[in-house]
């Protein structure tokens, strides 16, 4: 049953592709059939209706919006401070900071590079990895080099930013506009 499927297949292919069936009627001639099927008898896939390709958002935007809608960053770096006491900005400032430091732990889960207190003693290997260790002040001689710890640094432990769902339109858009009705 299946030879006949395949001759009823290579009918109508033969009749719609000239070049195949010249390659079939070789073949009926006697020409030997190769091991390893000719470019001439492969056709290449008909190209199908490819979904659409989801529109690409930056991921900085994406961390930019999450600090934005969870701890309203961007409204209190953008807000003129000047005509407000010290008081109030100190009291906006721990909102701000318990809120994005909530996004920060969730996207990065943060920990020190290096895990001593600033003004600690540290010793930096030979060969220190530039985005590890940052050398400051008179760095001179070989390594290992002494030293006293200035800033311990970050590191990311994970990287888990939210996937972008929305249109291209949007892909820029950090907050909505919010409008009452």
């Amino acid at each position: 049953m299946s030879r006949l499927g395949t001759a009823l297949r290579s009918c109508f292919r033969v009749l719609m592709d000239a070049e195949l069936a010249a390659h079939v009627a070789r073949m009926l001639d006697g020409e030997r059939l190769l091991d390893k099927p000719s470019a001439v008898a492969e056709k290449p896939p008909t190209p199908s209706k490819a979904a659409p390709a989801k529109p690409v958002r930056s991921e900085a935007v994406s961390l930019l919006a999450a600090l934005q809608r969870e701890g309203r960053l961007v409204d209190f770096l953008q807000e003129p401070i000047a005509a407000y006491s010290d008081a109030q900005i100190g009291a906006a400032v721990r909102d701000v900071h318990r809120q994005c430091q909530a996004v920060l732990e969730r996207m990065f889960a943060l920990q020190p590079v290096v895990e001593a207190a600033e003004g600690s003693p540290v010793s930096v290997p030979a060969g220190p990895d530039a985005a590890r260790f940052k050398l400051v002040g008179n760095v001179t001689g070989a390594p290992p080099f002494e030293g006293k710890l200035c800033h311990h640094g970050w590191l990311a432990t994970r990287c888990e930013l939210p996937a972008w769902t929305g249109g291209e339109q949007a892909a820029k858009v950090v907050a909505p506009a919010e409008v009452e009705l």
